[in-house]
């Protein structure tokens, strides 16, 4: 897969990739930049900071590291909200430099330096970054186990029609079960067997608007019993 890609120009003036294998890019073509603060960061970091506002610290799983794209937009809304931030992202297939250098991400939101430490961070170890923590693990999300409980789950795995099995119940089974009570999911996908897979795993789930080029996206949340 990693040697199908091409970097490209989203309607913002952002970089996304385009994975050839798949025929499917990393971020919306209407805007990449916009449519991971609408998703990630405004229907997930902001919304829980917002319910939780004593809260200092947070725990944050990325389904899809990809370009550090969401990554790079949580540190710099932790650095605003002043609150620690952990941020555990897994990826089986991590870009290589080569692509990495291409994206303009930095220059587009003005902290080349910020993006070029999470560009830089190492795979399989915690590494610090802007005085918070990044982990990146290279592992299929089959896999994926954790001691943790996460506040929030950034899922941004290729679209349920590419990789099905990336969106299944016994996925969403697990993600429930490291979801701190009253944790937020959120995903560009509005699917409808997204929703009913979320639902099954005990997740309360909302359609609410999508980014530019998306009518409707979903947000979950595990109800505190």
């Amino acid at each position: 897969m990693q040697n199908k890609l091409r970097v490209l120009s989203s309607e913002d003036g952002s970089s996304t990739i385009m994975c050839e294998d798949l025929q499917e890019t990393y971020h919306s073509v209407h805007g990449a930049v916009q449519e991971s603060l609408h998703v990630f960061i405004k229907a997930g970091l902001q919304k829980f900071l917002s319910l939780h506002p004593q809260r200092k610290q947070i725990r944050i799983l990325e389904i899809g590291f990809g370009t550090g794209l969401n990554a790079l937009l949580s540190f710099r809304e932790a650095q605003t909200a002043k609150v620690s931030l952990w941020y555990h992202a897994i990826d089986k297939y991590p870009l290589p430099p080569e692509i990495l250098a291409k994206l303009n991400y930095g220059e587009v939101l003005s902290c080349e330096a910020l993006y070029s430490e999470i560009k830089e961070a190492a795979w399989n170890r915690i590494n610090p970054v802007a005085a918070h923590q990044l982990f990146l693990e290279k592992l299929d999300l089959s896999e994926f186990r954790s001691s943790y409980q996460y506040d929030l789950i950034f899922f941004d795995a290729f679209s349920p029609d590419k990789q099905p099995a990336l969106w299944s119940p016994a996925v969403f089974d697990n993600l429930f079960a490291h979801t701190v009570p009253a944790g937020i999911l959120t995903t560009y996908s509005a699917k409808g067997q997204v929703r009913r897979n979320m639902q099954a795993a005990g997740f309360r789930v909302e359609r609410i608007a999508g980014p530019p080029g998306k009518r409707e996206m979903l947000r979950a949340t595990k109800v505190d019993v």
